[in-house]
């Protein structure tokens, strides 16, 4: 069975923390966390983030009757909630075929929250071997970054990093959450196990980038990053990441998640990922159930124009 940082209870208890409802199937075969997403006019989705997950060995009886049991409930509980749609984003491969097909009411969808690929860097390989596999181009910027005397270290200085993201949401042309929920992510995981941190680079005492972390198992996934234009000749987002990746490994992580590229929607942070020469996953994507399709079709209508 996959698992995911965000099907863990501890992701439900700061989904809660940030107002936000969240239910947990579990039947020893199949389990979700369910978080209720609210929508303008009173109005909300049921999102599954990386789920459901399902252990295909321990289902005795037909697929299709783990399959009823899970639809049932989730359509139960969108009812109750009047809900307009329920949507999922599994890891495991197998699950779309398994539990969302067409005749279930389920739909592919092309609006992903979850980045559906990513790049992942193995941190077994020696640092030789890490710097053998990027792109040439990597090489030499985090040589440039070196020679700027970019400086990384953990840092509480969160109002720069506000500052910076502010900057780099507008100009990527990113999404971006409140900084009251970036500021609880990292009061709410402050345990070894899953841990939040916030690491920036420094020009002359100045933070000219910054990253938010989080280490759940031996995976340290890169979840928001920034960055300040007006430093870009520097390079320190290179240095940024070199030296993390260098303490990653000191630490014992095995893998680096930069979470998320798209070629199409981020050309320029997509080239960042891939020149560090990890290896590229795909996640099978994203897939609704309507429950009140008057009220859906306005949804997906009304995303369109805006």
């Amino acid at each position: 069975m996959m698992e995911s940082f965000l099907q863990t209870t501890e992701w439900a208890e700061f989904q809660k923390s940030v107002g936000r409802k969240v239910w947990r199937f579990d039947n020893g075969k199949t389990r979700a966390t369910i978080i209720r997403h609210d929508l303008p006019f009173r109005m909300n989705y049921l999102y599954i983030p990386h789920g459901p997950e399902v252990d295909f060995n321990a289902i005795t009886g037909t697929i299709n009757n783990e399959v009823a049991q899970f639809v049932a409930y989730l359509k139960n509980l969108a009812r109750e909630e009047r809900s307009i749609f329920i949507k999922a984003e599994p890891l495991d491969d197998k699950v779309p075929e398994a539990l969302f097909n067409s005749s279930a009411g389920w739909r592919r969808s092309s609006k992903e929250i979850q980045p559906r690929r990513t790049v992942i860097i193995d941190l077994d390989k020696s640092e030789g071997e890490l710097l053998a596999a990027m792109h040439h181009k990597t090489r030499y910027n985090i040589k440039v970054a070196e020679k700027h005397g970019i400086t990384v270290k953990d840092s509480d200085n969160f109002d720069a990093f506000w500052k910076l993201l502010g900057k780099t949401t507008k100009r990527d042309k990113f999404g971006s959450h409140s900084k009251s929920y970036y500021k609880k992510l990292l009061e709410h995981f402050s345990q070894p196990g899953m841990k939040a941190d916030l690491i920036m680079a420094y020009h002359d005492e100045k933070p000219v980038a910054g990253a938010l972390m989080l280490v759940h198992g031996d995976t340290c996934y890169y979840l928001h990053g920034a960055s300040d234009h007006d430093a870009r000749q520097m390079m320190a987002p290179y240095a940024l990441h070199w030296e993390n990746i260098k303490y990653l490994k000191q630490q014992g992580i095995k893998h680096y998640d930069l979470w998320g590229i798209d070629a199409a929607r981020w050309p320029g942070v997509t080239r960042f990922k891939l020149g560090w020469g990890g290896r590229q996953v795909e996640h099978p994507g994203a897939f609704d159930l309507s429950i009140r399709w008057f009220w859906f079709l306005v949804y997906k209508i009304l995303r369109k124009i805006f």
